[in-house]
């Protein structure tokens, strides 16, 4: 009977939330995220304006200045994605809002778009890493450090076994 509430390996799953390449945190330009002072996650090289929800869960936070979001993912993980590198910057230039706090997504649901044209003409990095904030142990997905990723579709993050 209590089966039902046991979680299954699968329910831990986190997905891409960008097109693009994954990178290895200790990778990326910038030092908070590199020495992990927010938490482990991974890097991406952001390749098409869509950034969706990694996992299905609820969205816990927009930045106000919109080049960041977090959600709470249904299995407990706390997840922040921010866009680009020293984004805030812009004060939520080339940053369009999709979806509101509070909102449940699914894995794959838009939640920022972002104008390429815009931060390619204002010489934007747009490495965007992905981090889980809280301490829940999981395990990066194998082969897909350095290797072509789509949003909603490429495992990155599992159960740590």
């Amino acid at each position: 009977m209590f089966k039902m509430f046991k979680k299954k390996e699968s329910d831990y799953n986190v997905y891409s939330p960008v097109d693009g390449e994954a990178m290895l945190l200790e990778e990326v330009n910038d030092q908070v995220f590199s020495t992990k002072m927010m938490g482990e996650g991974v890097g991406f090289k952001l390749k098409s304006g869509e950034v969706c929800s990694p996992c299905d869960g609820k969205i816990t936070l927009i930045a106000p200045t919109k080049h960041a979001f977090g959600i709470e993912a249904d299995n407990g993980m706390e997840i922040l994605v921010h866009i680009g590198l020293d984004t805030v910057e812009l004060g939520g230039k080339g940053f369009e809002v999709l979806q509101q706090p509070g909102t449940r997504v699914t894995k794959g649901t838009a939640i920022i778009r972002v104008d390429l044209a815009f931060m390619e003409a204002n010489n934007v990095d747009l490495i965007t890493p992905m981090i889980v904030t809280n301490a829940i142990p999981f395990a990066l997905e194998d082969n897909v450090i350095g290797n072509e990723v789509s949003k909603g579709e490429t495992l990155i993050i599992h159960k740590e076994k």
